[in-house]
């Protein structure tokens, strides 16, 4: 009998265990599809799940914060290329033409797509710029910062990821 109920409340220790471990995993990251800023492809995320490391980072010409923070996403941008992480900039209420002068101005050289009327950032939970989300290779958004996601923060998300 008493080991009938050790048994029981093994049984449910283990079930809540589970359930609070499916809880604290993170989000899965929604699809989305946007054409590249310099060269008009299209960027699909569903061909980068499970290849690579994805860091989006909404940002926009008129965000000072954005603008202060435009070389050391360049440098993380570089840094990373090669060890299977995409970042990409998703312009949010800028034009096209916004959008390509504060990239040459500020030289950055990552993919970068427009978000008109903030239709992709709102599917990841965007409220203002600048916002960055990391997803990892299953898909799953890891992290979401508002506001400064400055180089060091951001690599400390990253490294762990690229552990295989």
């Amino acid at each position: 009998m008493a080991r009938a109920r050790l048994l029981r409340a093994g049984s449910a220790l283990a079930l809540v265990l589970g359930m609070a471990a499916a809880a604290a995993a993170a989000p899965a990251a929604p699809a989305f599809s946007a054409k590249l800023l310099d060269d008009g492809q299209a960027v699909d995320s569903r061909t980068l799940i499970g290849k690579k490391v994805v860091v989006l980072r909404f940002q926009a010409s008129w965000c000072k914060v954005c603008t202060a923070q435009t070389a050391g996403i360049q440098r993380l941008a570089e840094k990373y290329a090669a060890r299977d992480v995409e970042l990409i900039g998703v312009h949010v209420n800028d034009t096209a033409a916004e959008a390509r002068a504060w990239r040459r101005r500020y030289k950055q050289t990552y993919p970068a797509a427009l978000d008109p009327g903030a239709r992709i950032g709102t599917r990841f939970g965007f409220k203002r710029a600048p916002y960055t989300v990391v997803i990892d290779k299953k898909g799953e958004m890891v992290a979401r910062i508002t506001g400064s996601a400055d180089e060091a923060r951001l690599a400390k998300i990253i490294e762990p990821l690229l552990v295989p």
